[in-house]
Protein backbone atom coordinates (compact mmCIF):
# COMPACT_ATOMS: atom_id res chain seq x y z
CA UNK A 1 0.00 0.00 0.00
CA UNK A 2 1.31 3.57 -0.63
CA UNK A 3 2.48 5.05 2.18
CA UNK A 4 -0.09 8.38 1.75
CA UNK A 5 -2.71 5.72 1.90
CA UNK A 6 -1.52 4.31 5.12
CA UNK A 7 -1.71 7.62 6.72
CA UNK A 8 -5.30 8.29 5.55
CA UNK A 9 -7.55 8.33 9.11
CA UNK A 10 -10.60 5.24 9.39
CA UNK A 11 -13.19 5.65 6.80
CA UNK A 12 -15.76 5.27 9.60
CA UNK A 13 -14.19 7.92 11.87
CA UNK A 14 -14.74 10.48 8.33
CA UNK A 15 -18.07 9.71 8.17
CA UNK A 16 -18.53 10.38 11.44
CA UNK A 17 -16.33 13.27 11.63
CA UNK A 18 -18.67 14.74 8.52
CA UNK A 19 -21.74 13.85 10.31
CA UNK A 20 -20.99 15.45 13.17
CA UNK A 21 -20.06 18.59 11.71
CA UNK A 22 -23.41 18.50 9.51
CA UNK A 23 -25.40 18.29 12.02
CA UNK A 24 -23.49 19.95 14.68
CA UNK A 25 -24.50 17.62 17.20
CA UNK A 26 -22.97 14.37 18.31
CA UNK A 27 -25.96 12.59 19.44
CA UNK A 28 -28.03 13.12 16.06
CA UNK A 29 -24.90 12.40 14.09
CA UNK A 30 -24.48 9.27 15.95
CA UNK A 31 -28.57 8.67 15.49
CA UNK A 32 -27.91 8.97 11.83
CA UNK A 33 -25.01 6.35 12.11
CA UNK A 34 -26.70 3.85 13.97
CA UNK A 35 -24.29 4.09 16.73
CA UNK A 36 -24.13 5.30 20.35
CA UNK A 37 -23.55 8.68 21.12
CA UNK A 38 -20.11 7.74 23.28
CA UNK A 39 -19.21 5.62 20.49
CA UNK A 40 -19.12 8.73 18.29
CA UNK A 41 -17.28 10.60 20.63
CA UNK A 42 -14.50 8.31 20.61
CA UNK A 43 -14.49 8.14 16.94
CA UNK A 44 -14.11 12.11 16.89
CA UNK A 45 -11.50 11.85 19.71
CA UNK A 46 -9.37 9.59 18.00
CA UNK A 47 -9.81 11.50 14.50
CA UNK A 48 -8.29 14.53 16.31
CA UNK A 49 -5.60 13.13 18.37
CA UNK A 50 -4.89 11.26 15.20
CA UNK A 51 -4.43 14.32 13.23
CA UNK A 52 -3.13 16.12 16.33
CA UNK A 53 -5.64 19.16 15.91
CA UNK A 54 -8.65 20.08 17.31
CA UNK A 55 -11.86 20.04 14.93
CA UNK A 56 -14.93 20.78 17.20
CA UNK A 57 -15.73 23.17 19.72
CA UNK A 58 -17.62 21.66 22.92
CA UNK A 59 -19.60 24.01 24.02
CA UNK A 60 -22.64 24.07 26.76
CA UNK A 61 -25.52 22.01 25.16
CA UNK A 62 -23.37 23.52 22.18
CA UNK A 63 -21.04 22.12 19.14
CA UNK A 64 -19.23 24.06 16.72
CA UNK A 65 -16.32 23.16 14.36
CA UNK A 66 -12.91 24.88 14.89
CA UNK A 67 -11.88 27.20 12.06
CA UNK A 68 -9.00 24.49 11.09
CA UNK A 69 -12.59 21.61 11.85
CA UNK A 70 -14.66 23.78 9.02
CA UNK A 71 -11.83 23.68 6.27
CA UNK A 72 -11.28 20.29 6.75
CA UNK A 73 -15.08 19.25 7.31
CA UNK A 74 -15.52 20.77 3.64
CA UNK A 75 -13.01 18.86 2.39
CA UNK A 76 -14.02 15.70 3.87
CA UNK A 77 -17.61 16.00 2.62
CA UNK A 78 -16.29 16.81 -1.20
CA UNK A 79 -14.42 13.58 -1.06
CA UNK A 80 -17.13 11.06 0.87
CA UNK A 81 -19.65 12.75 -1.70
CA UNK A 82 -17.32 11.93 -4.64
CA UNK A 83 -16.85 8.42 -3.40
CA UNK A 84 -20.42 7.93 -2.85
CA UNK A 85 -21.24 8.58 -6.44
CA UNK A 86 -18.87 6.43 -7.67
CA UNK A 87 -19.93 4.33 -5.53
CA UNK A 88 -24.00 4.45 -7.02
CA UNK A 89 -22.03 4.59 -10.73
CA UNK A 90 -20.96 1.18 -10.24
CA UNK A 91 -23.90 -0.21 -8.34
CA UNK A 92 -25.97 1.58 -11.17
CA UNK A 93 -24.23 -0.27 -13.61
CA UNK A 94 -24.00 -4.05 -12.67
CA UNK A 95 -27.84 -3.47 -11.13
CA UNK A 96 -30.49 -3.83 -13.80
CA UNK A 97 -32.60 -1.40 -14.35
CA UNK A 98 -35.68 -0.66 -11.79
CA UNK A 99 -37.95 1.55 -9.50
CA UNK A 100 -35.77 2.31 -6.62
CA UNK A 101 -37.34 3.11 -3.83
CA UNK A 102 -36.44 4.55 -0.11
CA UNK A 103 -37.92 4.42 3.27
CA UNK A 104 -37.51 3.78 6.37
CA UNK A 105 -36.49 0.37 7.70
CA UNK A 106 -39.46 0.13 9.67
CA UNK A 107 -41.56 1.35 6.76
CA UNK A 108 -40.13 -0.93 4.96
CA UNK A 109 -40.52 -4.02 6.69
CA UNK A 110 -43.80 -3.81 8.49
CA UNK A 111 -45.46 -2.28 5.57
CA UNK A 112 -43.58 -2.28 2.27
CA UNK A 113 -41.57 -5.63 1.93
CA UNK A 114 -45.19 -7.62 2.89
CA UNK A 115 -47.29 -6.38 -0.35
CA UNK A 116 -44.46 -6.53 -2.82
CA UNK A 117 -45.79 -9.78 -3.84
CA UNK A 118 -49.04 -9.04 -4.93
CA UNK A 119 -46.96 -6.14 -7.27
CA UNK A 120 -44.62 -8.52 -9.08
CA UNK A 121 -47.83 -10.39 -9.25
CA UNK A 122 -49.28 -7.72 -11.50
CA UNK A 123 -46.06 -6.41 -12.89
CA UNK A 124 -43.99 -8.55 -13.47
CA UNK A 125 -41.69 -6.64 -15.75
CA UNK A 126 -41.87 -3.71 -13.01
CA UNK A 127 -37.91 -4.43 -10.83
CA UNK A 128 -37.92 -2.43 -7.55
CA UNK A 129 -35.07 -2.48 -5.10
CA UNK A 130 -36.11 -1.33 -1.76
CA UNK A 131 -33.55 0.79 0.20
CA UNK A 132 -34.36 1.04 3.78
CA UNK A 133 -32.57 3.61 5.60
CA UNK A 134 -33.59 6.19 8.44
CA UNK A 135 -31.20 8.98 6.75
CA UNK A 136 -32.99 11.27 4.57
CA UNK A 137 -31.93 11.14 1.08
CA UNK A 138 -31.82 14.18 -1.58
CA UNK A 139 -34.12 13.25 -4.36
CA UNK A 140 -32.45 15.47 -6.90
CA UNK A 141 -29.17 13.77 -6.15
CA UNK A 142 -28.42 9.93 -6.76
CA UNK A 143 -30.73 7.08 -8.25
CA UNK A 144 -33.52 6.96 -5.75
CA UNK A 145 -36.76 7.43 -7.49
CA UNK A 146 -39.45 7.44 -4.60
CA UNK A 147 -39.03 8.40 -1.54
CA UNK A 148 -41.69 7.71 1.14
CA UNK A 149 -41.07 9.95 4.05
CA UNK A 150 -42.82 10.33 7.63
CA UNK A 151 -43.80 14.40 8.10
CA UNK A 152 -45.64 16.94 9.79
CA UNK A 153 -48.82 17.61 7.92
CA UNK A 154 -47.51 21.11 7.79
CA UNK A 155 -44.53 20.21 6.35
CA UNK A 156 -45.14 18.15 3.80
CA UNK A 157 -43.42 19.36 -0.08
CA UNK A 158 -46.35 20.82 -2.50
CA UNK A 159 -45.44 17.20 -5.06
CA UNK A 160 -45.54 14.96 -2.58
CA UNK A 161 -48.16 12.49 -1.91
CA UNK A 162 -49.92 12.03 0.94
CA UNK A 163 -50.85 8.11 1.46
CA UNK A 164 -52.10 7.88 5.03
CA UNK A 165 -51.97 9.20 8.14
CA UNK A 166 -51.18 7.91 11.94
CA UNK A 167 -53.17 6.47 14.89
CA UNK A 168 -51.53 5.10 17.29
CA UNK A 169 -53.79 2.36 19.95
CA UNK A 170 -52.45 -0.32 22.36
CA UNK A 171 -51.71 -3.77 20.74
CA UNK A 172 -50.63 -7.13 22.52
CA UNK A 173 -50.33 -10.70 21.32
CA UNK A 174 -53.67 -12.05 21.54
CA UNK A 175 -51.87 -14.88 23.81
CA UNK A 176 -51.20 -12.67 26.38
CA UNK A 177 -54.40 -11.09 27.27
CA UNK A 178 -55.85 -14.02 28.58
CA UNK A 179 -58.01 -14.49 32.42
CA UNK A 180 -57.24 -11.33 34.93
CA UNK A 181 -54.75 -9.89 31.70
CA UNK A 182 -57.35 -8.62 29.95
CA UNK A 183 -57.57 -5.06 28.85
CA UNK A 184 -61.16 -3.15 29.24
CA UNK A 185 -59.93 0.31 30.23
CA UNK A 186 -56.50 1.65 30.08
CA UNK A 187 -55.86 1.58 33.37
CA UNK A 188 -55.79 -2.43 33.41
CA UNK A 189 -51.75 -1.22 31.34
CA UNK A 190 -51.00 -1.18 34.54
CA UNK A 191 -50.65 -5.37 34.87
CA UNK A 192 -48.74 -5.27 31.54
CA UNK A 193 -45.10 -4.88 30.45
CA UNK A 194 -45.09 -1.72 27.81
CA UNK A 195 -42.92 -2.18 25.23
CA UNK A 196 -41.48 1.60 23.82
CA UNK A 197 -40.06 3.12 21.02
CA UNK A 198 -36.37 4.15 22.50
CA UNK A 199 -36.14 8.03 22.21
CA UNK A 200 -33.80 9.44 24.91
CA UNK A 201 -33.90 12.75 23.46
CA UNK A 202 -37.57 13.37 22.95
CA UNK A 203 -37.40 13.40 19.01
CA UNK A 204 -40.85 12.57 18.44
CA UNK A 205 -42.67 12.47 21.87
CA UNK A 206 -45.92 11.61 19.88
CA UNK A 207 -44.86 7.88 20.02
CA UNK A 208 -44.44 7.80 23.42
CA UNK A 209 -46.44 5.87 25.91
CA UNK A 210 -47.11 9.33 27.92
CA UNK A 211 -49.19 10.64 24.86
CA UNK A 212 -51.23 8.10 24.77
CA UNK A 213 -51.79 7.41 28.21
CA UNK A 214 -52.56 11.56 29.22
CA UNK A 215 -55.10 11.72 25.81
CA UNK A 216 -56.62 8.77 27.76
CA UNK A 217 -57.00 9.84 31.97
CA UNK A 218 -53.72 8.03 33.03
CA UNK A 219 -51.26 10.36 32.64
CA UNK A 220 -49.77 8.86 35.88
CA UNK A 221 -49.66 5.22 35.30
CA UNK A 222 -47.22 3.04 36.64
CA UNK A 223 -46.91 -0.24 33.99
CA UNK A 224 -45.45 -3.86 35.44
CA UNK A 225 -42.17 -3.17 33.76
CA UNK A 226 -40.84 -1.64 30.22
CA UNK A 227 -38.64 -3.36 27.65
CA UNK A 228 -37.39 -0.62 25.13
CA UNK A 229 -36.23 -0.95 21.36
CA UNK A 230 -34.25 1.71 18.89
CA UNK A 231 -36.51 0.45 15.86
CA UNK A 232 -40.29 0.34 15.61
CA UNK A 233 -40.12 -3.00 14.01
CA UNK A 234 -38.37 -4.21 16.53
CA UNK A 235 -41.29 -2.99 18.60
CA UNK A 236 -43.67 -4.65 16.72
CA UNK A 237 -42.01 -7.80 16.91
CA UNK A 238 -41.65 -7.57 20.38
CA UNK A 239 -45.78 -7.40 20.78
CA UNK A 240 -45.98 -10.08 18.48
CA UNK A 241 -44.01 -12.10 20.93
CA UNK A 242 -46.19 -11.69 23.80
CA UNK A 243 -43.34 -9.77 25.39
CA UNK A 244 -45.80 -6.96 26.60
CA UNK A 245 -48.05 -4.20 24.83
CA UNK A 246 -47.03 -1.95 22.38
CA UNK A 247 -48.04 1.40 21.16
CA UNK A 248 -49.46 0.30 17.81
CA UNK A 249 -49.26 2.78 14.87
CA UNK A 250 -51.98 2.52 12.26
CA UNK A 251 -52.46 1.80 9.55
CA UNK A 252 -48.73 0.50 9.85
CA UNK A 253 -49.94 -2.62 11.64
CA UNK A 254 -52.82 -3.21 9.86
CA UNK A 255 -51.98 -6.44 8.23
CA UNK A 256 -50.90 -7.69 11.95
CA UNK A 257 -54.51 -6.76 12.72
CA UNK A 258 -56.14 -8.42 10.11
CA UNK A 259 -54.43 -12.13 10.59
CA UNK A 260 -54.57 -11.89 13.86
CA UNK A 261 -50.83 -11.66 15.25
CA UNK A 262 -52.01 -8.78 17.03
CA UNK A 263 -55.17 -7.15 18.47
CA UNK A 264 -55.96 -3.87 19.84
CA UNK A 265 -58.54 -3.94 23.05
CA UNK A 266 -59.56 -0.20 23.26
CA UNK A 267 -62.10 1.12 20.46
CA UNK A 268 -60.47 4.59 20.66
CA UNK A 269 -57.35 5.76 18.80
CA UNK A 270 -54.86 8.78 19.44
CA UNK A 271 -54.72 10.75 16.40
CA UNK A 272 -51.04 12.08 15.03
CA UNK A 273 -50.81 15.54 13.29
CA UNK A 274 -48.02 13.51 11.17
CA UNK A 275 -48.21 11.28 7.87
CA UNK A 276 -46.48 8.71 5.15
CA UNK A 277 -45.78 10.83 1.95
CA UNK A 278 -44.45 9.35 -1.38
CA UNK A 279 -42.08 12.08 -3.21
CA UNK A 280 -40.88 11.07 -6.79
CA UNK A 281 -37.83 12.23 -7.88
CA UNK A 282 -38.08 14.63 -10.96
CA UNK A 283 -35.82 13.17 -13.33
CA UNK A 284 -37.52 10.02 -12.85
CA UNK A 285 -41.25 11.10 -12.74
CA UNK A 286 -42.20 10.47 -16.10
CA UNK A 287 -40.98 6.92 -16.64
CA UNK A 288 -43.87 4.38 -16.69
CA UNK A 289 -42.77 1.75 -14.17
CA UNK A 290 -42.01 4.72 -11.62
CA UNK A 291 -45.47 5.81 -12.40
CA UNK A 292 -47.02 2.26 -12.26
CA UNK A 293 -45.20 1.96 -8.71
CA UNK A 294 -46.31 5.18 -7.88
CA UNK A 295 -49.66 4.53 -8.40
CA UNK A 296 -49.87 0.96 -7.14
CA UNK A 297 -47.95 2.52 -3.80
CA UNK A 298 -51.35 5.11 -3.21
CA UNK A 299 -53.93 2.20 -4.16
CA UNK A 300 -52.30 0.27 -1.53
CA UNK A 301 -52.46 3.09 0.67
CA UNK A 302 -56.24 3.86 0.07
CA UNK A 303 -57.23 -0.40 0.69
CA UNK A 304 -54.52 0.15 3.96
CA UNK A 305 -56.78 3.12 5.83
CA UNK A 306 -60.03 2.19 4.44
CA UNK A 307 -59.75 -1.29 6.17
CA UNK A 308 -58.03 0.38 9.22
CA UNK A 309 -61.13 2.59 9.67
CA UNK A 310 -63.88 0.02 8.93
Amino acid sequence: MHRTLRALPSLDFLRGFEAAGRRLSFTLAAQELFLTQSALSRQIKALEDALGVPLFERRHRALALTAAGAAFHREVSELLEALAHATDRLRGAVRSPGVTLSTTVSFASLWVIPRLAAFRARHPQVEVYVSADDRVVDLARGDVDIAVRYLPDNAAPAHAIRLFGERMTPVASPKLLRGAMRLRIPRDLARHVLVHLDDPEGHTPWLDWRSWLASNGEPGLKPAGSLRFRLYDQVAQAAVGGQGVALGRLPMLAEHLRDGRLVAPFARKHVIARGYFALTSPRAAERDDVKVFRAWLCEEARETENRDEG
